[in-house]
């Protein structure tokens, strides 16, 4: 968009949003016969007030009059009902045409790699989907059928203007190029405000979102008077943008209205004088139907001009909208296999993978996780222990080598099926604002609230459940904010257990929670890992220690593999990790 900002309208991006309108057509095409139905009554009220003025006032026919009157309310009472389906069909077309897009553009978000969500904006990702969509929206219920009607009022006013009087249309004539010039100049400079417009909302959207997100760490650093001061800034920029377009319509609709007021004044004059001079003398009538009939040729055109804004707007937000729609991010889900059940072998063979281009981070790694084999994965922050997790879901791409679950390579699993048999407990949960039933099943209607109870029975969990205010039907609030660390680690647990996946790994799920809360999670690891594949990143010993294998990983390479006591006799890398990080555990 930012290419053509020149441009009043974008055929080509109209032509595209159109598309979605192919499954209301009959909708579409009755709203647009209610806008040719609106210009045919709004032109015959003057054309009716003229012949009451001329052939029933001046004639004094009170027989006519009232016929007349009776035509001109059946008029009314027909602009109303047009006006009313007009309205109110245009405004469904709309809020239709956004919803199928909005679900279309959240299932396209759905299937986005990770690294795009490294890259992107929460807070610009929102704004397209809530703000920008409503602007599409009201392309359709307050701009382009507007438009489209009013342009038709014009047509017709026009042609009965011309067959009525020629001599008062040239006046009206004469000073239209003056107002549609000044609509066009309008028109090009609020395009371009509307694209600092949409920009500056999204920034703030952004800026508001991530500093609500992290208020604690703000507080904590004392940064509120820095962040307030930013805040005054881009507020500043958005309030700017918009003053913009205030301006711009500070100084069309003013010329606009002179503009329309000085053709009334032309017609009053010229039909006058030839009255008052009884040459080529014009009816009374005749003069009254063009002051009205010119007051709605100008009118519309001011109308454009403002619905020609909404339009634009609305173009802006749709531009954004499809670029979204057109971005290539997507993991490849073209695998065909589909396995009800894995034993869970896993093999990595030669990986190779860099969140960037020129900056490897796993630098050719190998290993084996036999079925129903537990192995924990060690090493400094930033070794690539949780990239491993990351590659296996395939939630990105890995550069070279080969990623096989049960022999099969993983891109050849339908992607849905790959990660039905993974379950993932992280140390940082992430947990819905509904309740903890809806959190562990994620509204799974396989998942049922008695096979909820059993499963947290049998890891330890029931009794912290059901001492909540609620039990399985507490509301834990955003990100689940009403419950401890240790508390939401535990949900996890329950969530994964609840799935009854073939793999499962644990993320450094027990680093940060309490004595107690640990308890509960070491049952419930031993209950979740009997009998499945699991891979465990830890920091606490004992999880390590009764892992069957470890994987000691530094700088993007597995260093060292053994158990516990086998990497202790080998006197490498593990044994100073040990030293460092888990000694002072073990002796208390």
């Amino acid at each position: 968009m930012d290419k053509d900002t020149g441009k009043a309208f974008d055929f080509r991006l109209f032509k595209r949003l159109l598309r979605h309108v192919k499954p209301y057509s009959g909708t579409f095409y009755g709203v647009a016969l209610a806008a040719i139905l609106l210009s045919g009554f709004a032109v015959l009220t003057p054309v009716l007030v003229g012949e009451i003025v001329d052939n029933a006032i001046t004639n004094k026919d009170s027989e006519k009059l009232l016929m007349l009157i009776l035509a001109m309310i059946g008029v009314l009472f027909g602009e109303v009902i047009c006006q009313l389906l007009f309205n109110y069909y245009a405004n469904w077309l709309g809020e239709s045409v956004i919803k199928d897009i909005r679900i279309k553009l959240f299932k396209h978000l759905m299937g986005f790699k990770m690294k795009y969500y490294d890259n992107s904006s929460i807070g610009l990702l929102v704004t397209r989907a809530v703000t920008d969509m409503q602007r599409i929206g009201e392309i359709f219920s307050e701009g382009f059928f507007v438009i489209v009607s009013d342009l038709l009022k014009m047509v017709v006013v026009a042609a009965v203007m011309v067959y009525s009087n020629w001599k008062l249309s040239l006046i009206v004539f004469a000073v239209l190029p003056i107002i549609l010039y000044a609509t066009r100049l309008f028109q090009k400079a609020m395009k371009v405000a509307f694209i600092e417009v949409r920009a500056q909302v999204s920034n703030l959207n952004s800026f508001v979102q991530e500093r609500i997100t992290g208020m604690k760490i703000v507080q904590l650093f004392t940064r509120e008077e820095i962040e307030k001061e930013k805040f005054r800034e881009i507020n500043e920029k958005h309030q700017n943008a918009w003053l913009k377009t205030v301006w711009y319509n500070s100084i069309f609709f003013p010329i606009a209205e002179i503009v329309s007021s000085i053709t009334v004044g032309l017609i009053v004059w010229y039909g006058g004088l030839q009255n008052v001079a009884n040459i080529n003398k014009e009816e009374y009538g005749t003069i009254f139907m063009f002051i009205l009939l010119s007051s709605m040729l100008f009118r519309p055109l001011r109308q454009i001009a403002d619905k020609f804004n909404t339009l634009q707007m609305g173009m802006v937000a749709a531009n954004r909208v499809f670029k979204i729609l057109d971005t290539e991010s997507n993991i490849e889900d073209l695998g065909t296999v589909d396995k009800e059940h894995i034993k869970g072998d896993i093999e990595f063979s030669n990986v190779r993978f860099g969140y960037l281009e020129d900056e490897e981070v796993l630098h050719g790694i190998s290993f084996k996780v036999e079925a129903g084999e537990t192995i924990a994965i060690v090493g400094a922050t930033g070794a690539g222990k949780s990239t491993i997790i990351n590659l296996l879901n395939r939630f990105y791409e890995i550069n070279s080598g080969s990623i096989k679950v049960d022999g099969v390579d993983i891109k050849e699993y339908r992607l849905n099926s790959l990660r039905s048999k993974i379950a993932v407990v992280l140390q940082d949960v992430f947990l819905f604002a509904d309740t903890i039933a809806n959190n562990i099943s994620l509204k799974n209607d396989e998942i049922t609230e008695s096979h909820l109870e059993q499963a947290a029975i049998q890891i330890g969990v029931h009794d912290f459940i059901m001492s909540l205010p609620g039990g399985y039907s507490y509301n834990i609030k955003e990100r689940g904010t009403m419950l401890s660390s240790g508390q939401r680690q535990l949900i996890a647990f329950l969530r994964a257990y609840v799935s009854n996946p073939s793999i499962l790994v644990l993320d450094e799920a027990t680093s940060s929670v309490d004595t107690y809360s640990e308890q509960l999670i070491q049952r419930a690891t031993e209950k979740i890992t009997e009998g499945r594949t699991s891979i465990i990143i830890a920091h606490r010993l004992a999880t390590i220690r009764k892992a069957d294998k470890i994987l000691v990983m530094h700088q993007g390479e597995i260093v060292e593999t053994g158990t516990h006591e086998e990497l202790l006799k080998q006197k490498g890398y593990y044994q100073n990790l040990y030293e460092a990080q888990f000694l002072a555990e073990e002796v208390l």
